[in-house]
């Protein structure tokens, strides 16, 4: 038996929203027949709605993806009881109206975080889709990206030994539009319009540190605005009213020290472009997006500091691969078929906008904390 269930995708025409969430989630679930649930049961999104503001990018999708409906009119959409569940890949600043319209249809509600520009709001959605007993949840991909759940093996399995630090590196180059064109919407850089650096990653932060590592106690951080005007989509010069960088120091509740740097201005030399690197007492690893390396207490090299001469110790060479143990499916579609078994099954789904709102919270916070130049707690929320 196949259990249909009608989607809304709104704000697919993005980079994120068409790659992530249409291409490689919604159409790849579809080409696979579905979701299977049992011997002979499958879950299958239909019918798919494709909603947003530029029909001509929409039809685009259509055309490309197989999908036929399309629309410009999201109350219509919202209207029809064909859709039970509403997604919303939007600009942050125009997310909270239109959630806040589909709790109100009753629809089951999956969101791109940040869930809102501030924190009243984030959890202004949560409250309201928990008193109209609407399931819901917050994307989380980077939970499911192969270099993090090697490094979620090591964690359980007690490689580490003790964690001591957490040392995140994230971030590119992105042109300013001025000799080479951005790779990045303008909006990111202006906050009247949602965007911002501290904003956008420390949403994902908070729920990498709490998922892997722990509890956040306290941060102190600062942001930068390192570039102040760009290009836009028309060629036309605007000022950058945000951040484009933002530092951070974690202390979790069970002494682990985070460290987290942020940018969208810094040229990469490392692995990948996101890097978590984890010391314990027993071994350390380096995981980015696909891959992991570890150092074992045992093949720990012993430096020694001596800057007169080249050091004999490659350092490089003291690490090693992990292997992959099983095939990695793509991390946003995981957390797709993982939120429709939500829906259609009632199986449990913890990343709720419950857990959006702290994403939203610990951004709120971080500013807070750069703006007072100070230590700041982060309380349970």
């Amino acid at each position: 038996m196949v259990k249909k269930v009608g989607i809304i995708l709104n704000g697919v025409t993005g980079r994120m929203g068409t790659k992530q969430h249409l291409l490689r989630s919604i159409v790849a679930i579809r080409e696979q027949g579905g979701i299977k649930i049992g011997t002979e049961d499958f879950i299958y999104p239909d019918p798919v709605v494709l909603v947003g503001r530029n029909k001509t990018k929409l039809q685009s999708l259509a055309n490309q993806t197989g999908i036929k409906n399309i629309s410009t009119d999201l109350d219509e959409c919202l209207a029809n009881p064909d859709y039970e569940i509403y997604f919303d890949a939007q600009t942050t600043d125009r997310r909270l109206e239109a959630v806040s319209k589909a709790i109100d249809a009753g629809k089951s509600i999956y969101c791109e975080k940040p869930t809102a520009t501030n924190i009243t709001d984030a959890v202004a959605l949560y409250k309201k889709a928990e008193s109209a007993g609407v399931k819901n949840g917050v994307v989380q991909d980077k939970l499911w990206l192969p270099g993090f759940l090697k490094l979620k093996m090591l964690i359980d399995s007690g490689f580490f030994g003790k964690i001591l630090s957490v040392r995140g590196d994230f971030g590119y180059w992105v042109f300013d539009g001025k000799i080479q064109p951005a790779q990045r919407p303008s909006w990111n850089y202006r906050k009247e319009d949602g965007g911002g650096m501290m904003l956008d990653m420390f949403a994902h932060w908070q729920y990498v540190i709490d998922n892997l590592f722990g509890k956040i106690d306290r941060v102190v951080s600062l942001g930068a605005t390192h570039i102040d005007s760009r290009i836009d989509e028309q060629g036309k010069e605007y000022k950058c009213t945000t951040d484009d960088a933002a530092y951070a120091i974690f202390e979790l509740k069970n002494g682990i020290i985070c460290q987290f740097n942020s940018s969208w201005v810094t040229r990469v030399q490392r692995d990948d472009l996101l890097t978590i690197h984890v010391d314990g007492t027993k071994g350390s690893a380096v995981a980015g997006l696909r891959n992991c390396k570890i150092q074992s207490e045992m093949s720990t090299p012993r430096p020694v500091w001596n800057p007169d001469v080249d050091s004999t110790i490659n350092h490089y060479e003291c690490w090693q691969d992990m292997p992959s143990v099983q095939d990695y499916d793509n991390a946003f579609k995981i957390e797709w078929e993982l939120f429709l078994k939500h829906v259609v099954l009632d199986e449990p789904f913890p990343w709720n906008l419950r857990e959006g709102a702290k994403g939203v919270q610990l951004a709120d916070i971080g500013m807070e904390s750069w703006h007072s130049k100070k230590w700041m707690d982060v309380p349970e929320l």
